[in-house]
């Protein structure tokens, strides 16, 4: 089996690779355009992978065409997920440009490069609750409900969905999307909330909670470790599914961001300092709750198997190990 990953070399990318090593004989090859946020090759340096003979990495834009010599390396592959995009609502609010040409445009060549494919068995786009928008206390979205995009990075997602949606009707594409959610894990770049918390609880700083208007409740997210989401992506290549459906990946259970600093803290054994903020009046397109529903893969018997404080604390005693912590120092 061959399996093409766009975005093999950022955060959830590299676990991903590192999961698929690890069960399965797969030949994996990686397309990545080596962002920012990629760090370059570090993560799948880390991880070894140039030591196996079964890892194969190119560079390449795929807001363009992929070229033909890069088609001819690459060969016919049995299975492709798209993962690579640009991913932070900050940037996307400040330059939301960029994110069309990678996530809508780069989701057009993609998949004009998979309908070039002869025996391509499936298709997934890997894309984010943040298309469903705000979520009110007590909703989870399912995942054929509507779309409320409350921020550019969300917008061309969910163009990117649709787009994936229209190859699979037109051209019968064998397409799958999923939803997931706030992925930690190690090797997480340190603007993200999880590893920002460790280094300001580390140096005694005071960490900005993002709240309600009335700053009295912190914004809450269903969180899931990248290994979870990798078994996950592995789960549905490996069980039928319906072609052009969606399935949301979702964490065990909701946690608020003031709950999540205050694990951190205690696992760092330090005290945390906070304050709330407003931070959604001051900055649009950021939402207080999201949260989607998980029956949907339940239901086909897929089950997390590590529980989140666990995969929490592995994941902060991995970061501040001297032999990793040059990952809470990374340039952003």
């Amino acid at each position: 089996m061959k399996i093409l990953l766009t975005g093999g070399a950022g955060f959830i990318g590299h676990h991903f690779v590192e999961h698929v090593l690890k069960n399965t004989d797969w030949d994996i090859f990686i397309l990545d355009r080596l962002n920012y946020a990629s760090n370059g090759l570090e993560r799948l340096r880390d991880i070894r992978v140039f030591d196996e003979k079964r890892v194969f990495v190119f560079t390449a834009d795929f807001t363009k065409p992929i070229e033909e010599g890069l088609q001819q390396e690459i060969g016919q592959v049995d299975y492709l997920i798209h993962m690579g995009a640009e991913t932070h609502v900050d940037n996307s609010i400040s330059d939301p440009r960029k994110f069309v040409y990678a996530n809508v445009v780069g989701t057009l060549e993609v998949l004009e490069f998979a309908r070039r494919q002869k025996n391509l068995k499936k298709f997934i786009y890997f894309s984010t609750d943040e298309v469903f928008g705000p979520a009110p206390e007590g909703v989870a979205y399912k995942e054929w409900d509507r779309y409320n995009s409350g921020n550019p990075y969300a917008a061309t997602k969910a163009g990117g969905e649709e787009l994936c949606l229209s190859y699979a009707n037109t051209y019968n594409l064998p397409v799958i999307i999923t939803h997931t959610m706030n992925v930690f894990g190690e090797r997480q770049h340190p603007e993200k909330f999880i590893p920002k918390v460790v280094n300001q609880v580390l140096a005694g700083k005071t960490v900005t909670i993002h709240a309600n208007k009335e700053k009295t409740k912190a914004g809450s997210r269903f969180w899931i470790h990248a290994r979870n989401v990798a078994g996950a992506l592995l789960f549905l290549l490996s069980h039928e599914t319906k072609n052009g459906d969606k399935y949301n990946i979702v964490g065990e259970k909701e946690v608020d961001n003031l709950a999540l600093a205050q694990l951190i803290a205690a696992v760092l054994n330090k005290e945390l300092k906070y304050e709330m903020t407003d931070f959604h009046s001051s900055r649009p397109g950021h939402d207080l709750r999201y949260a989607l529903d998980g029956k949907k893969m339940r239901d086909m018997g897929w089950t997390i198997p590590r529980s989140f404080e666990s995969s929490l604390e592995s994941t902060i005693r991995w970061m501040i190990h001297p032999d990793n912590a040059r990952w809470l120092r990374m340039e952003i």
